[in-house]
């Protein structure tokens, strides 16, 4: 919404601020910029609180909900357009198959997804974040919540999602496909299938990935495996359903391997 068509305003946590109450600069600005006064260092202790206090917000709010899949995209793309359709279908398609759908709770593909779940009759949640600019959370939300903080955010998406679908976007959902790709690929978190949809988008990043950084040595064998490519709906939730189950089987593998090795011990 921009201050041509109505009075500036900012949603700032849980609060609502317009015209001359609008601060310069954005939470994260004043966290991270070290130009500002040299006042702002004196209150980094309460910065901490505030922290920690979106920390405890977050998990409190999302803490009993069920397995759910974030899914990403562009805020820009149109009501109507192929790829918004295609999000409305990934959230109704996830919902059929059990799981909640999670995304940044903005306009684009975020809505869609959310829309599609919710349409579908599903659990749809929207995690957003504070920005210069004002962008409210979406109309097709259970449950919203609104973050000053990137790192909590991103921590909320990847404590209480289980696979992420990555749709297509700019910077934002490159940052988050690739922190999530990061963290797999270190063993951060487990069990957590990746599904970049739609293959004349992505195909050049993966064409890179695999074409330069895999010759070069940057990356392991193994690492282009940590996603999954297509543009089939369907393959997409299977994708993580099977992921999902072999995971499962194999914790059930790995606790029967424990229990006979401490019967043999006896």
């Amino acid at each position: 919404m921009t201050s041509e068509s109505s009075p500036r305003a900012r949603r700032q946590g849980p609060a609502m601020l317009r015209g001359k109450a609008v601060p310069p600069t954005t939470t994260d600005q004043r966290l991270l910029d070290s130009r500002g006064p040299s006042d702002w260092l004196h209150a980094d202790p309460w910065r901490v609180l505030r922290i920690q206090a979106e920390f405890v917000e977050g998990f409190g709010l999302l803490a009993e909900l069920p397995r759910a899949v974030s899914v990403f995209g562009s805020a820009r793309t149109k009501p109507g357009s192929e790829e918004y359709e295609l999000g409305m279908e990934i959230g109704a398609r996830l919902h059929e198959a059990g799981y909640a759908v999670i995304t940044g709770g903005g306009p684009g593909i975020m809505e869609a997804a959310n829309k599609g779940c919710d349409d579908a009759g599903g659990l749809s949640v929207g995690l957003g974040i504070e920005l210069p600019f004002e962008q409210k959370l979406n109309d097709h939300l259970d449950i919203g919540m609104e973050f000053r903080y990137f790192f909590v955010r991103k921590t909320m998406f990847v404590k209480y999602s289980q696979a992420f679908v990555v749709l297509p976007g700019g910077f934002g959902t490159l940052d988050e496909l690739f922190e999530a790709i990061t963290l797999v690929q270190t063993g951060k978190i487990t069990r957590f299938p990746i599904v970049l949809m739609g293959t004349d988008f992505w195909g050049p990043l993966l064409d890179w990935i695999t074409g330069t950084l895999l010759p070069k040595g940057t990356i392991s064998p193994e690492d282009p495996d940590l996603f999954h490519l297509t543009d089939d709906p369907e393959e997409a939730v299977r994708y993580i359903v099977e992921g999902h189950s072999r995971a499962e089987q194999e914790i059930i593998e790995r606790r029967a391997r424990a229990a006979t090795a401490e019967e043999v011990e006896d």
